[in-house]
Protein backbone atom coordinates (compact mmCIF):
# COMPACT_ATOMS: atom_id res chain seq x y z
CA UNK A 1 0.00 0.00 0.00
CA UNK A 2 1.64 3.27 -1.04
CA UNK A 3 1.90 5.68 1.82
CA UNK A 4 4.10 8.31 3.31
CA UNK A 5 4.98 8.84 6.95
CA UNK A 6 5.29 12.39 8.27
CA UNK A 7 6.21 13.42 11.79
CA UNK A 8 6.07 16.86 13.32
CA UNK A 9 7.57 17.83 16.63
CA UNK A 10 8.58 21.08 18.30
CA UNK A 11 11.35 21.65 15.78
CA UNK A 12 9.00 22.53 12.93
CA UNK A 13 8.92 26.28 12.30
CA UNK A 14 5.51 27.86 12.01
CA UNK A 15 3.80 31.17 12.55
CA UNK A 16 2.71 31.51 16.19
CA UNK A 17 3.38 28.18 17.86
CA UNK A 18 2.92 27.62 21.55
CA UNK A 19 5.50 26.35 24.00
CA UNK A 20 4.22 23.47 26.10
CA UNK A 21 7.36 22.82 28.11
CA UNK A 22 6.47 22.40 31.78
CA UNK A 23 7.13 25.43 33.94
CA UNK A 24 10.12 25.06 36.24
CA UNK A 25 8.83 24.64 39.80
CA UNK A 26 12.23 23.53 41.09
CA UNK A 27 12.51 26.46 43.49
CA UNK A 28 8.97 25.87 44.78
CA UNK A 29 9.72 22.20 45.44
CA UNK A 30 13.01 23.04 47.20
CA UNK A 31 11.33 25.63 49.45
CA UNK A 32 8.39 23.31 50.14
CA UNK A 33 10.66 20.41 51.12
CA UNK A 34 12.75 22.69 53.37
CA UNK A 35 9.66 24.14 55.11
CA UNK A 36 8.02 20.76 55.69
CA UNK A 37 11.25 19.15 56.91
CA UNK A 38 11.58 21.99 59.43
CA UNK A 39 7.97 21.38 60.50
CA UNK A 40 8.61 17.65 61.02
CA UNK A 41 11.64 18.41 63.22
CA UNK A 42 9.58 20.92 65.23
CA UNK A 43 6.77 18.41 65.74
CA UNK A 44 9.17 15.72 66.92
CA UNK A 45 10.83 18.18 69.34
CA UNK A 46 7.59 19.48 70.85
CA UNK A 47 6.00 16.05 70.75
CA UNK A 48 8.79 14.64 72.93
CA UNK A 49 8.80 17.73 75.14
CA UNK A 50 5.00 17.63 75.69
CA UNK A 51 4.89 13.82 75.68
CA UNK A 52 2.28 14.05 72.92
CA UNK A 53 1.71 10.90 70.88
CA UNK A 54 -0.60 12.88 68.58
CA UNK A 55 2.20 15.29 67.63
CA UNK A 56 4.66 12.47 67.02
CA UNK A 57 2.08 10.64 64.87
CA UNK A 58 1.41 13.81 62.88
CA UNK A 59 5.17 14.21 62.37
CA UNK A 60 5.17 10.76 60.81
CA UNK A 61 2.29 11.80 58.57
CA UNK A 62 4.15 14.96 57.50
CA UNK A 63 7.12 12.86 56.42
CA UNK A 64 4.78 11.74 53.62
CA UNK A 65 4.51 15.39 52.59
CA UNK A 66 8.27 15.61 52.19
CA UNK A 67 8.34 12.33 50.25
CA UNK A 68 5.48 13.48 48.01
CA UNK A 69 7.17 16.76 47.19
CA UNK A 70 10.49 14.97 46.57
CA UNK A 71 8.82 12.53 44.15
CA UNK A 72 7.11 15.32 42.26
CA UNK A 73 10.34 17.34 42.05
CA UNK A 74 12.34 14.32 40.87
CA UNK A 75 9.73 13.70 38.17
CA UNK A 76 10.04 17.25 36.84
CA UNK A 77 13.82 16.85 36.68
CA UNK A 78 13.61 13.46 34.93
CA UNK A 79 11.01 14.85 32.53
CA UNK A 80 13.59 17.28 31.12
CA UNK A 81 16.01 14.52 30.13
CA UNK A 82 16.63 14.06 26.43
CA UNK A 83 15.46 10.82 24.75
CA UNK A 84 17.96 7.97 25.09
CA UNK A 85 18.21 4.27 24.35
CA UNK A 86 14.82 2.56 24.59
CA UNK A 87 13.25 5.68 26.14
CA UNK A 88 12.44 7.49 22.91
CA UNK A 89 10.24 10.02 24.73
CA UNK A 90 12.86 10.52 27.43
CA UNK A 91 11.47 10.12 30.95
CA UNK A 92 8.50 12.45 30.55
CA UNK A 93 6.11 9.75 31.75
CA UNK A 94 7.67 9.89 35.23
CA UNK A 95 5.56 12.99 35.92
CA UNK A 96 2.40 10.85 35.44
CA UNK A 97 3.76 8.18 37.81
CA UNK A 98 4.61 10.84 40.41
CA UNK A 99 1.12 12.36 40.24
CA UNK A 100 -0.44 8.91 40.72
CA UNK A 101 1.89 8.05 43.61
CA UNK A 102 1.24 11.41 45.26
CA UNK A 103 -2.53 10.91 45.06
CA UNK A 104 -2.24 7.39 46.53
CA UNK A 105 0.07 8.66 49.28
CA UNK A 106 -2.41 11.40 50.18
CA UNK A 107 -5.32 8.93 50.28
CA UNK A 108 -3.36 6.60 52.58
CA UNK A 109 -2.40 9.45 54.91
CA UNK A 110 -5.93 10.89 55.01
CA UNK A 111 -7.36 7.39 55.40
CA UNK A 112 -5.23 6.89 58.52
CA UNK A 113 -6.43 10.21 59.92
CA UNK A 114 -10.04 9.32 59.09
CA UNK A 115 -9.77 5.95 60.82
CA UNK A 116 -8.28 7.55 63.92
CA UNK A 117 -11.13 10.09 63.87
CA UNK A 118 -13.72 7.29 63.84
CA UNK A 119 -12.01 5.57 66.78
CA UNK A 120 -11.96 8.82 68.74
CA UNK A 121 -15.62 9.47 67.97
CA UNK A 122 -16.43 6.16 69.63
CA UNK A 123 -14.03 6.83 72.48
CA UNK A 124 -13.46 10.61 72.95
CA UNK A 125 -10.01 11.59 74.22
CA UNK A 126 -9.02 14.52 76.45
CA UNK A 127 -9.19 17.94 74.78
CA UNK A 128 -6.44 19.14 72.48
CA UNK A 129 -3.82 21.04 74.47
CA UNK A 130 -2.60 24.54 73.70
CA UNK A 131 0.76 23.11 72.57
CA UNK A 132 -0.98 20.94 69.97
CA UNK A 133 -3.02 23.94 68.80
CA UNK A 134 0.09 26.09 68.48
CA UNK A 135 1.91 23.45 66.46
CA UNK A 136 -1.19 22.90 64.27
CA UNK A 137 -1.36 26.66 63.64
CA UNK A 138 2.28 26.51 62.56
CA UNK A 139 1.26 23.65 60.25
CA UNK A 140 -1.44 25.82 58.66
CA UNK A 141 1.20 28.44 57.83
CA UNK A 142 3.78 25.94 56.54
CA UNK A 143 1.41 23.81 54.46
CA UNK A 144 -0.60 26.82 53.26
CA UNK A 145 2.54 28.66 52.15
CA UNK A 146 3.80 25.54 50.36
CA UNK A 147 0.44 25.09 48.60
CA UNK A 148 0.57 28.72 47.41
CA UNK A 149 3.92 28.01 45.74
CA UNK A 150 2.17 25.55 43.41
CA UNK A 151 -1.13 27.39 42.92
CA UNK A 152 -0.19 28.97 39.58
CA UNK A 153 0.67 25.61 37.98
CA UNK A 154 -2.12 23.44 39.35
CA UNK A 155 -4.38 23.77 36.27
CA UNK A 156 -1.84 23.02 33.56
CA UNK A 157 0.18 20.24 35.20
CA UNK A 158 -1.40 17.35 37.11
CA UNK A 159 1.91 16.61 38.85
CA UNK A 160 2.01 20.15 40.27
CA UNK A 161 -1.72 19.89 41.09
CA UNK A 162 -1.02 16.72 43.09
CA UNK A 163 1.59 18.58 45.14
CA UNK A 164 -0.82 21.51 45.59
CA UNK A 165 -3.69 19.30 46.76
CA UNK A 166 -1.43 17.41 49.14
CA UNK A 167 -0.26 20.60 50.83
CA UNK A 168 -3.67 22.30 50.78
CA UNK A 169 -5.27 19.19 52.27
CA UNK A 170 -2.82 19.14 55.17
CA UNK A 171 -3.36 22.86 55.76
CA UNK A 172 -7.12 22.20 56.02
CA UNK A 173 -6.59 19.38 58.52
CA UNK A 174 -4.29 21.55 60.65
CA UNK A 175 -6.80 24.42 60.52
CA UNK A 176 -9.49 22.01 61.67
CA UNK A 177 -7.35 21.06 64.67
CA UNK A 178 -6.89 24.73 65.63
CA UNK A 179 -10.57 25.65 65.30
CA UNK A 180 -11.97 22.54 66.99
CA UNK A 181 -9.29 22.75 69.69
CA UNK A 182 -10.28 26.33 70.54
CA UNK A 183 -13.97 25.37 70.75
CA UNK A 184 -13.22 22.31 72.87
CA UNK A 185 -11.24 24.39 75.38
CA UNK A 186 -14.32 26.60 75.75
CA UNK A 187 -17.07 23.96 75.68
CA UNK A 188 -15.33 20.66 76.52
CA UNK A 189 -17.15 18.95 73.59
CA UNK A 190 -14.55 16.20 73.12
CA UNK A 191 -16.30 14.66 70.10
CA UNK A 192 -15.91 17.85 68.05
CA UNK A 193 -12.22 17.34 67.22
CA UNK A 194 -12.58 13.87 65.58
CA UNK A 195 -15.80 14.96 63.85
CA UNK A 196 -14.13 17.97 62.21
CA UNK A 197 -11.12 15.83 61.23
CA UNK A 198 -13.43 13.23 59.67
CA UNK A 199 -15.39 15.81 57.66
CA UNK A 200 -12.21 17.43 56.35
CA UNK A 201 -10.76 14.01 55.49
CA UNK A 202 -13.87 13.15 53.46
CA UNK A 203 -13.64 16.45 51.56
CA UNK A 204 -9.97 15.81 50.74
CA UNK A 205 -10.75 12.26 49.58
CA UNK A 206 -13.44 13.57 47.21
CA UNK A 207 -10.95 15.96 45.61
CA UNK A 208 -8.14 13.42 45.50
CA UNK A 209 -10.23 10.73 43.78
CA UNK A 210 -10.61 13.03 40.77
CA UNK A 211 -6.84 13.54 40.67
CA UNK A 212 -6.25 9.79 40.96
CA UNK A 213 -8.77 9.05 38.18
CA UNK A 214 -7.08 11.54 35.85
CA UNK A 215 -3.56 10.27 36.56
CA UNK A 216 -4.68 6.63 36.09
CA UNK A 217 -6.25 7.66 32.79
CA UNK A 218 -2.95 9.14 31.67
CA UNK A 219 -1.15 5.95 32.74
CA UNK A 220 -3.56 3.91 30.57
CA UNK A 221 -3.03 6.28 27.61
CA UNK A 222 -6.56 7.67 27.69
CA UNK A 223 -7.34 10.79 25.68
CA UNK A 224 -6.84 13.81 27.98
CA UNK A 225 -10.21 15.11 29.19
CA UNK A 226 -9.38 18.55 27.77
CA UNK A 227 -9.38 17.18 24.20
CA UNK A 228 -12.50 16.35 22.19
CA UNK A 229 -11.62 13.37 19.98
CA UNK A 230 -14.61 14.01 17.69
CA UNK A 231 -13.50 17.62 17.14
CA UNK A 232 -9.98 16.46 16.22
CA UNK A 233 -11.36 13.87 13.81
CA UNK A 234 -13.75 16.41 12.25
CA UNK A 235 -10.89 18.85 11.69
CA UNK A 236 -8.69 16.20 10.06
CA UNK A 237 -11.59 15.09 7.83
CA UNK A 238 -12.09 18.71 6.72
CA UNK A 239 -8.53 19.04 5.39
CA UNK A 240 -8.55 19.50 1.61
CA UNK A 241 -7.84 16.21 -0.19
CA UNK A 242 -8.61 13.99 2.83
CA UNK A 243 -11.50 11.58 2.23
CA UNK A 244 -11.16 9.35 5.29
CA UNK A 245 -9.61 9.40 8.75
CA UNK A 246 -8.82 6.26 10.76
CA UNK A 247 -6.47 4.75 13.38
CA UNK A 248 -6.60 7.99 15.38
CA UNK A 249 -4.87 7.78 18.77
CA UNK A 250 -4.34 10.61 21.26
CA UNK A 251 -2.56 10.14 24.59
CA UNK A 252 -0.45 11.92 27.21
CA UNK A 253 3.31 11.39 27.14
CA UNK A 254 3.70 13.55 30.25
CA UNK A 255 1.51 15.66 32.49
CA UNK A 256 1.87 18.58 30.06
CA UNK A 257 2.49 17.04 26.61
CA UNK A 258 0.13 15.16 24.30
CA UNK A 259 0.91 12.95 21.29
CA UNK A 260 -1.24 11.88 18.34
CA UNK A 261 -0.98 9.36 15.49
CA UNK A 262 -3.43 9.06 12.61
CA UNK A 263 -3.93 7.64 9.09
CA UNK A 264 -5.30 9.96 6.41
CA UNK A 265 -6.70 8.73 3.05
CA UNK A 266 -5.80 11.12 0.21
CA UNK A 267 -6.79 9.62 -3.21
CA UNK A 268 -5.41 12.62 -5.07
CA UNK A 269 -1.86 11.96 -3.93
CA UNK A 270 0.36 13.21 -1.14
CA UNK A 271 -0.86 16.66 0.02
CA UNK A 272 2.71 17.92 0.48
CA UNK A 273 4.95 18.88 3.38
CA UNK A 274 3.41 22.35 3.71
CA UNK A 275 0.01 20.80 4.33
CA UNK A 276 1.46 18.35 6.85
CA UNK A 277 3.09 21.19 8.77
CA UNK A 278 -0.16 23.15 8.75
CA UNK A 279 -2.08 20.15 10.15
CA UNK A 280 0.50 19.67 12.90
CA UNK A 281 0.41 23.39 13.68
CA UNK A 282 -3.40 23.42 13.91
CA UNK A 283 -3.42 20.36 16.18
CA UNK A 284 -0.91 22.03 18.47
CA UNK A 285 -2.55 25.46 18.42
CA UNK A 286 -6.20 24.36 18.67
CA UNK A 287 -5.95 21.11 20.65
CA UNK A 288 -2.63 21.34 22.52
CA UNK A 289 -1.30 18.22 20.74
CA UNK A 290 2.44 18.83 20.46
CA UNK A 291 3.70 15.55 18.95
CA UNK A 292 1.89 14.51 15.77
CA UNK A 293 2.62 11.57 13.49
CA UNK A 294 0.59 11.36 10.26
CA UNK A 295 0.54 8.41 7.86
CA UNK A 296 -0.72 9.18 4.38
CA UNK A 297 -2.46 6.41 2.43
CA UNK A 298 -3.11 7.03 -1.27
CA UNK A 299 -6.19 5.09 -2.31
CA UNK A 300 -9.94 5.31 -2.69
CA UNK A 301 -10.62 4.10 0.89
CA UNK A 302 -8.93 2.72 3.97
CA UNK A 303 -10.48 -0.75 3.62
CA UNK A 304 -7.12 -2.15 2.53
CA UNK A 305 -5.49 -0.91 5.76
CA UNK A 306 -5.58 -3.54 8.56
CA UNK A 307 -5.95 -0.70 11.10
CA UNK A 308 -8.95 0.96 9.46
CA UNK A 309 -11.56 -0.42 11.87
CA UNK A 310 -12.09 1.55 15.07
CA UNK A 311 -11.87 -1.58 17.24
CA UNK A 312 -8.43 -2.52 15.87
CA UNK A 313 -5.34 -1.21 17.66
Amino acid sequence: MPHDHHHHGHGCDHGHGHSHAPADFGRAFAIGIALNTTFVVAEVFWGLKANSLALLADAGHNVSDVLGLAMAWLATILGRREPFGRFTYGLRGSSILAATANAVLLLIAVGAIGWESILRLMNPQPAVGTTMMAVAAFGVVINGATAMLFMSGRKGNINVRAAFQHMAGDAMISLGVVISGAIILKTNLLWLDPLVSLIISLLIVMGTLGLLKESFGMSLQAVPKSIDVSAVKDYLASVKGVTEVHDLHIWSISTTEVACTVHLITPGGHPGDACMKEIAHRLEHDFNISHTTIQIEIGDSGTECPLASDHVV
